[in-house]
C-alpha cells in the first residue's frame, strides 16, 4: 500500500485528507448536539449533520481515487454535490417554515441546485465540445438561486420570519453569493477548453490539480460554515 501514501509534497491529497476529517468533526459535533437542540431547529442542525458526513464519506473515497489514479475525481464530486447542494437549499426552506414557506418553494431550490449541477456534469465530462452552452445553462441556474436567497421569496420571508432568521438567512446568501461563486469559476478554468475556449492553463492536468485543492478548501468552508450558522440559529434567544 506504499502507493497510497500521501507525499509531502501531495497538496490536493492532502486537502482531501483534511477536507474528510473536518467534515467528520463537523458532523459529530452536529449530531451530538442535536439533543441539546430545540425541537424547532432539530431538523435543520440534523440536515446540517448530514451534508458534512454525506461530505465526509465522499472525500475519503476521492483521496483514495487520486492517491490511485493522480486524477481528479470529477465524478465522485459530482455526486457528492448532487447531494448535498439541495439538502443546502433545503435548509433555506426549513429556517423560513415557520414564516409561512411553502413546498413550492422548497422544490424550487432543489430543481434549480440539481439543474446547476447536472449540466455542469455534462459540460465538464459528457460533452466537453459544448461546455459553454452547458456552462450557461448551469450559470442561469445558479444566479437564480442567488435571486430567491437575496431578493426573492427566501429573502421576504426570512424579513418576516424575526431578526435572528433573518441575520442567517443573510449570512447564509452571503456563502450562496462568494462562497458557491468558486464552483462556476472553477468549471470555467479546469474545463479542457479553459475560459470559453481560451487556454488559461495549458497543462489541463495541472489546472484540475489547482482548482481542486480551491474546491477542497472551499467545500469545507462552505458546507461547515452552513451549518455553522443553523447551529449559531439554533442557540438564538428567538422563541
Amino acid at each position: 500500500m506504499e502507493h497510497l501514501k500521501i507525499a509531502s509534497d501531495n497538496y490536493v491529497a492532502f486537502t482531501f485528507f483534511i477536507g474528510t476529517m473536518a467534515m467528520m468533526a463537523a458532523s459529530v459535533f452536529f449530531f451530538f448536539e442535536l439533543n441539546n437542540t430545540s425541537p424547532k431547529w432539530r431538523t435543520s442542525v440534523l440536515v446540517s449533520g448530514l451534508i458534512t458526513f454525506i461530505a465526509a464519506v465522499h472525500y475519503y473515497y476521492m483521496r483514495g481515487y487520486n492517491l490511485e489514479t493522480g486524477d481528479s475525481p470529477t465524478f465522485f464530486r459530482y455526486v457528492d454535490w448532487i447531494l448535498t447542494v439541495p439538502l443546502m437549499c433545503v435548509e433555506f426552506y426549513l429556517i423560513t417554515k415557520k414564516a409561512g414557506a411553502k413546498i413550492g418553494l422548497l422544490w424550487k431550490l432543489i430543481l434549480a441546485s440539481l439543474v446547476m449541477l447536472v449540466t455542469g456534469y455534462f459540460g465538464e465530462t459528457i460533452d466537453v465540445k459544448n461546455s459553454v452552452l452547458w456552462g450557461v445553462v448551469s450559470g442561469a441556474a445558479y444566479f437564480y438561486i442567488v435571486y430567491l436567497v437575496w431578493m426573492g421569496d427566501v429573502a421576504k420571508l426570512a424579513q418576516s420570519a424575526g431578526p435572528q432568521v433573518a441575520k442567517a438567512t443573510k449570512v447564509l446568501a452571503w456563502f450562496v453569493l462568494v462562497g458557491w461563486a468558486i464552483y462556476p469559476l472553477g468549471y470555467i478554468l479546469g474545463t479542457e477548453h479553459g475560459l470559453f475556449g481560451m487556454i488559461l492553463i495549458k497543462d489541463q492536468v495541472s489546472a484540475r490539480h489547482y482548482m481542486d485543492i480551491v474546491y477542497n478548501i472551499a467545500d469545507a468552508i462552505n458546507k461547515i460554515g452552513f451549518g455553522l450558522v443553523i447551529y449559531s440559529l439554533s442557540r438564538s434567544s428567538e422563541d
